[in-house]
């Protein structure tokens, strides 16, 4: 791997801050390579009932030009860059130390040889200054705002071996659309008009210079895809077409299966006659048969990671409440476009630099006020209340175990919302640098999280699980939810509605719904319902970024 010599300096400093900020086991920086760090995500169609969906899949690359592509260990990128989702389809320095093999009982194995990992990595590229301030969670957050315009071209292509043509050229351009059910109108409508897709058309259909055995290989007794020779030979057929300047992404949709999963994230090629490199999702079929999964694997384009819910397994597709998550299920269905994408959740919109400092409101780890908050539900004519409550905790020396709450309020209505399981506040836990996991106060946590568990009604309460905040909803409005959110310190005067599994308020003598009596100061806790699922997640130490973040 080579070295760029001119930013080495800049580099070095990057990595030797990181190091200053936590102890290190890594030796020395025996080099620094820049590049695009691409992030990609694999996800497979929804599953039928005979069982669960395949894992999702991950990786992550460093491109450093044409011919010098690295793979980089997921679990040591991680490690290394912290916020590494903000650093998607970015210029970034990865540095590489040397560390030695250690025994179980904490000894340095001397037999065995050191091995070379991932020590730091760094943005190398430069970011608005506003990009790398504080976080609603106090967290520095290194993620580039995405605004404006961005031109996506869609590319169709047919494998040597396959002629079928599933879909016209019009109905990919149709795709682009900025009427309701459409992609343009959708991503404008989620970003509250922060990004468009002005521009953005289809080209196509082209036929591969190979069959489709040349580009999916069977790697450990499972198909592969090579994604990246997809890209290139897909984008060299289209470069004579096709102006890629100012591009900002490229969906290709090919007319076969490719390894059993769409993909999202970035690819370099020569492009215009220059290598350059872009968002990227790769499509077959199932997926661009529905915007929902498209819209999804677009999303891995802008650099979202996946959502979650909190029941702790393995399953990635488990949030009905969030594009991210789960896509399929509870989405609104068009004849033309087939399942519809539903929105975000607020705290990627905000990463990405969608919410107005006035739609976001935190309450401090330290409250000790009682507060009445009228939080609006996002959607067709927003009015630019607040959109976003973030109950915040006390910050970790380690970044990834510093975790907050969001609450966002959902309704059934407009295009892309009304199949929702309900009306209702949404709970958010958001750790690990922005990966979102909804919270069900059922116990154990449901599998799947379009339960009554997960929605938080009138006449309901929940707290943080060390009951530093607790959080009711008052009152229903027309756009959203009237909330009281008040520290430990505070209860109810009188008993407020036992919850009973599954978000049944009951208690005698008084209605669901009612409004519930004052709020006066008390040393005990209000009753809460408690999440419990969302606690027993595992975490990784992983090496914080502030410090690099901040020496810029």
């Amino acid at each position: 791997m080579g070295l760029d010599k001119k930013a080495a300096p800049r580099a070095v400093a990057l990595a030797a801050c990181l190091f200053a900020c936590v102890a290190a086991v890594e030796a020395r920086a025996d080099e620094i390579v820049q590049g695009v760090l691409q992030l990609r995500w694999g996800d497979a169609p929804h599953a039928t009932k005979s069982g669960a969906s395949p894992p999702a899949q991950f990786e992550a690359w460093l491109d450093a030009g044409p011919g010098r592509r690295h793979r980089l260990d997921v679990a040591q990128a991680k490690r290394a860059a912290g916020d590494l989702y903000a650093l998607a389809n970015r210029r970034v320095a990865v540095s590489y130390g040397m560390r030695a093999n250690i025994a179980s009982a904490g000894k340095v194995m001397s037999a065995a040889p050191a091995e070379p990992v991932i020590s730091a990595i760094v943005p190398a590229d430069r970011v608005p200054q506003r990009a790398l301030a504080a976080g609603q969670d106090g967290r520095v957050m290194a993620a580039a705002p995405m605004v404006g315009s961005t031109r996506w071209v869609t590319l169709m292509c047919k494998f040597a071996d396959m002629g079928a043509e599933q879909k016209p050229r019009a109905y990919f351009q149709s795709q682009y659309g900025n009427a309701p059910g459409q992609l343009g109108h959708y991503w404008s409508e989620v970003s509250q008009g922060a990004i468009d897709l002005d521009g953005s058309s289809a080209h196509g259909w082209y036929t591969l210079p190979k069959p489709r055995s040349a580009y999916v290989a069977t790697v450990n007794g499972r198909p592969r895809a090579d994604l990246s020779l997809l890209f290139a030979d897909c984008t060299a057929l289209a470069d004579a077409a096709v102006d890629f300047s100012g591009v900002q992404g490229v969906n290709l949709m090919f007319n076969a299966e490719l390894d059993g999963s769409a993909w999202g994230g970035g690819a370099c090629a020569t492009l215009d006659g220059a290598y350059a490199c872009t968002r990227a999702t790769w499509n077959p079929p199932w997926s661009f048969n529905n915007l929902a999964p498209l819209a999804h694997e677009m999303g891995h384009g802008y650099g979202l990671p996946h959502s979650d819910n909190s029941d702790g397994d393995a399953d990635t597709y488990d949030n009905p409440w969030d594009l991210m998550s789960d896509a399929w299920r509870r989405a609104a269905t068009d004849a033309t476009y087939g399942l519809l994408p539903k929105y975000l959740n607020m705290y990627q919109r905000d990463r990405l630099g969608w919410l107005a400092p006035g739609q976001k409101r935190t309450v401090a780890a330290d409250n000790r006020d009682t507060h009445e908050i009228v939080l609006d539900a996002a959607g067709p004519g927003d009015a630019g209340g607040t959109q976003m409550l973030v109950l915040a905790m006390p910050t970790q020396p380690d970044p990834y175990r510093t975790v907050v709450y969001t609450l966002e309020a959902r309704r059934r209505q407009g295009v892309y919302e009304s199949a929702l399981a309900g009306d209702a506040v949404i709970i958010h836990r958001i750790e690990d640098y922005g990966i979102a996991r909804s919270v069900d106060t059922d116990t154990p946590a449901a599998d799947f999280s379009g339960n009554e568990g997960s929605m938080l009604k009138v006449g309901e309460q929940w707290s943080t699980p060390d009951e530093r905040h607790w959080v009711q909803v008052v009152s229903e409005t027309a756009r959203g939810f009237v909330v009281r959110v008040g520290p430990r310190t505070r209860a109810m005067s009188a008993p407020t509605p036992a919850l009973l599994q599954g978000g049944t308020a009951q208690r005698a003598g008084v209605a669901v719904g009612a409004p519930p009596p004052p709020v006066v100061a008390r040393s005990a806790p209000p009753p809460v319902r408690r999440s419990r699922g969302c606690e027993a997640v595992p975490r990784v130490l992983r090496l914080p970024m502030v410090c690099a973040l901040l020496v810029r």
